[in-house]
């Protein structure tokens, strides 16, 4: 028999632990969230070996046939169930998708091939559709569960308005998907640079937040350093306490 917990008014202090990173290419996506507390990188770039985390690379593989040997929703699940079950001293406390869009055609994809068709469309009655949005849904589902922290990254495209030549720049990754993502994760941040070589500034900005949060509340010090250097994150009263409290220690 379930026991119901107390009645009682909670005081929670909130901290952010899920994250969607976008920007321009070479901006520093992936190189901020390397600096996240011992990250593992699902890695879909090709690119695992120029980063300084541990990596795993997601992909469908397919047999002499093109039948699908491995996919990369089998792997997605296999890799979730090894996190529930970590042991040992040493564990990983951040798991980084770099990136999420490729990780949703990867998915699509592995549909397609299990069920012998072109795309999700063929499957009839919106079959295809529906074993996609669910299966994303419970991938980023499964995630939020995890003890950690969970970083998606996505690239940038621009937008150009031809009749008032406004130019929106926005996350790569489809609306429809963002949205489903963008609902579990508490802060929303892009990267950006400016000048060219040696000369660049890397810049990083809050663009969206689920709460206020508090940098008291934020327990690891090197999340709350990282968040630091987000513009936007926290407010001058609360960074200026922060500076304090960094004195007295």
């Amino acid at each position: 028999m379930i026991t119901l917990p107390k009645v009682e008014t909670l005081k929670p202090k909130n901290q952010p632990h899920n994250f969607f990173i976008w920007g321009e290419t070479m901006s520093g996506k992936s190189y901020f969230a390397g600096y996240f507390p011992n990250p593992l990188v699902l890695n879909t770039d090709g690119n695992s070996e120029q980063g300084q985390a541990p990596s795993i690379q997601i992909r469908n593989l397919r047999d002499a046939n093109g039948n699908l040997k491995q996919s990369a929703i089998k792997q997605l699940d296999d890799i979730i169930i090894a996190l529930q079950n970590q042991s040992g001293p040493q564990k990983f406390q951040t798991l980084v998708i770099d990136v999420v869009d490729d990780i949703c055609v990867m998915i699509e994809q592995a549909i397609c091939l299990e069920n012998g068709v072109q795309s999700l469309g063929d499957m009839g009655y919106g079959r295809g559709y529906a074993m996609f949005n669910s299966t994303l849904q419970q991938f980023v589902m499964d995630l939020k569960a995890l003890p950690m922290n969970v970083i998606y990254i996505s690239r940038e495209i621009s937008i150009t308005d031809e009749e008032t030549g406004k130019t929106e720049r926005k996350q790569s990754l489809k609306d429809k998907y963002y949205n489903v993502i963008n609902g579990n994760c508490d802060l929303v941040i892009r990267t950006s640079k400016v000048g060219q070589g040696q000369n660049i500034t890397y810049y990083r900005e809050v663009k969206a937040v689920r709460t206020k949060y508090e940098p008291e509340n934020i327990t690891d010090k090197r999340v709350l350093h990282l968040l630091k250097s987000c513009h936007g994150m926290f407010s001058k009263e609360q960074l200026e306490r922060i500076k304090k409290e960094e004195v007295k220690k």
